[in-house]
Formats: structure tokens, sequence, C-alpha cells
């Protein structure tokens, strides 16, 4: 048979070479290194058919004697180690590049290229060796569990009050508005109740975010529902009723999912955008209608003098209740910038952790 050289095809890493020779169904392989020249033959179907094939590099620097060599269907791929781990500007000590031996585009990087591989693959250790330091915990399945099923009963029962809601506008218009206490409150009431977990959850180690967000969220909705709706009958009939709930509900049906899916891994972009993005307009004006229940109170326990604090005759004969409740509304507010600014940089959070990740 006549003795041919094959195509090679050749990739470095800092420590690494890589050869790819382009023979198919090689046999009677005799790969090695002595005195830093590298020696292949065998035989095969290359660019001239089926032929014995050979050729000899010597190589730029030293390298290490042992080779790693896989032979498949189609090509022989060979692996050698560099002595020390410094990147080459050529493959072979002359300078002349042979004529045979091409740059393996498929796994060619520049030393840039190279580094920044290197450096990941170092993070990625580093995080593994971290991880496996890190001591597991053997609740973990629990409380995801408990989370899990928190967040879904939340999400059914604000999914049944926005769907009510929704119905009951299309079907009664207008008149929905005057009766949206008496047909809402009994699930609003569980849910929000409910929601006091969320303060609970963080500060016993269930959820990592902050308490005081959760705090305000939380016990300033419960404050109208229980105090301003629950307490004066006369609130129960007015159309703010409807817009506070309906609001309430629209953020929670896209909140509460979010959160449940993330308990076991999982994730949907269209629902992670919403989850980030909705209560940008939704929560303001939440706010604004709990503060418009609020200033419609303030006269009705002016008159009928409810949660009233009894002074000493000599000062007078009460303090009003309104005039916490002018207070509270200062401090709504102040709890909307505190909650806006965290909610932004949430957002601002996930969403460059996804670009980054994404690249």
């Amino acid at each position: 048979m006549q003795v041919l050289t094959p195509h090679v095809y050749w990739a470095q890493r800092h420590g690494e070479i890589y050869l790819r020779v382009e023979i198919s169904d090689a046999q009677s392989l005799s790969i090695g290194v002595e005195e830093n020249i590298l020696h292949f033959k065998g035989q095969g179907h290359g660019a001239k058919g089926e032929n014995e094939y050979e050729f000899s590099l010597e190589f730029l620097k030293p390298v290490k004697p042992e080779v790693k060599h896989k032979s498949t269907q189609r090509q022989v791929n060979i692996t050698v180690k560099k002595q020390e781990h410094v990147w080459w500007d050529r493959l072979t000590k002359q300078e002349k590049k042979p004529l045979f031996l091409a740059p393996d585009f498929d796994r060619w990087l520049d030393e840039s290229d190279a580094e920044m591989e290197l450096r990941e693959k170092e993070e990625k250790m580093n995080k593994i060796n971290t991880e496996s330091r890190v001591r597991k915990d053997p609740f973990l399945g629990l409380k995801k569990g408990f989370l899990f099923m928190y967040n879904l009963v939340q999400f059914l029962g604000y999914s049944w009050i926005f769907v009510n809601m929704t119905v009951r506008l299309f079907i009664l218009g207008e008149d929905s508005f005057y009766d949206t206490f008496h047909t809402i409150a009994e699930v609003m009431n569980f849910c929000q109740m409910l929601a006091v977990m969320e303060i609970i959850n963080p500060v016993v180690g269930l959820v990592k975010t902050g308490v005081m967000p959760a705090f305000i969220q939380v016990m300033g909705r419960n404050f109208i529902l229980f105090v301003i709706f629950g307490i004066l009958e006369d609130m129960q009939y007015k159309p703010v009723v409807f817009f506070v709930f309906y609001l309430w509900s629209m953020i929670e049906i896209f909140r509460y999912p979010f959160y449940m899916l993330a308990c076991i891994d999982t994730e949907w972009k269209l629902l992670t955008w919403l989850r980030y993005t909705i209560w940008i307009p939704l929560y303001p004006l939440g706010v604004l209608a709990e503060a418009v229940a609020v200033i419609q109170s303030i006269p009705i326990f002016d008159e009928t003098k409810l949660l009233s604090i009894p002074l000493p005759k000599a000062i007078g004969t009460s303090l009003s209740f309104s005039y916490i409740l002018q207070l509270y509304l200062v401090i709504m507010f102040l709890g909307l910038f505190i909650n806006f600014r965290h909610l932004f940089k949430q957002r601002s959070r996930r969403f460059r952790t996804k670009k980054r990740k994404a690249n």
C-alpha cells in the first residue's frame, strides 16, 4: 500500500493540544511522543481512500509523553498535555506550517477566549466545592412542600375572587360595585388572614426575603379590610370596595403561581415577566384605592365616634379615630415608596441575572 499523510486539524488550550486526524475506520494505530515529536501511524480510509497514513509533528514546546487518543468511525481524536500551562504562538517548532496541518475551527479559541473558558471552569469547580461543603437541609423537601401548598391555596383563593368579580361585572355592570363586600369578603378575609404567613416565613427562615416589605403590605391590607371595611357597615356598600379587591386580586393571581412554580424549580418566562412587571401600574393604583377608602371613612368615624380614644374631661371628650387615619395616610404613602423601591430592586436584580445567564 502507498504511505500517505492524512489531513490533521489542531486546537489548543493553556494545558492541552487537540489533534483531529481525518481517517475513518482507523486500524493498527501507533501513536506516541518521543523527544517532543508526535509520531502517528495507522490504516484507514482517508483523503486518498483506503491506505496507510502517517505523519510526525515536532511541538513548539515540551509536552508530556502520555498521549490519549480515541478512534471513531469518522476520525481519530488525540489529546497531548503540555509540560507548562502556557499559550503557544504556533503548534510546531518549524515556523512554516506543514501542508497537511490546519486549525480545527470547531474547537478553536484565541488566548482571551481560552482564559475565559478556564475561569468559567474554575468558577464552576469552586461552586461545586462550596456546595459540597454546605450542609444540606434535611427538611428542605418539607419546607418546599409547605410553601408550594401555601402559594397554591392563595392562588386558588385570589383566582376565585378575580373570576367571581369579573363575571359579576359583566353580568350586573355597575350594580356589582355595591355588594362586592358581602359577596367576596369571606374568601378575602381568609386569604388575608393566611397572608400573615408571609411575615412569619422570612422570620423563621423559610424564605430569603426582607420582613419589612411583607409586613407593610400585609398589615396595610388587613387594616383596610378588617378596620375600614369590616367595622364600618356604611363603607361596605361603597364602590371603592370593588376597586380595592379587584386590584389586590389582579396582582396576586400572577405573584402566587410564580412562587408556587419556583418551589419545584420551574419557570415560565411569560409568568416571570408578568410577576415582575404588572405590579408597576397595579400596586400604586391599589394604594390609591386604599387611600380613597380611608378618606371616605374619616367622616363616618367622626360621626359615629367609633374607635375614638376617651380623654380626661379637663382636656376634652375624646380623640377621634380620624386623626389616626390621617396619620395612617402619610404612613401609607411612605410604605408605598419603601415597597416600590424594594420591588424595583427585585425586578432589576432578577432580569439582570437572567440576562447574564443568557449571555
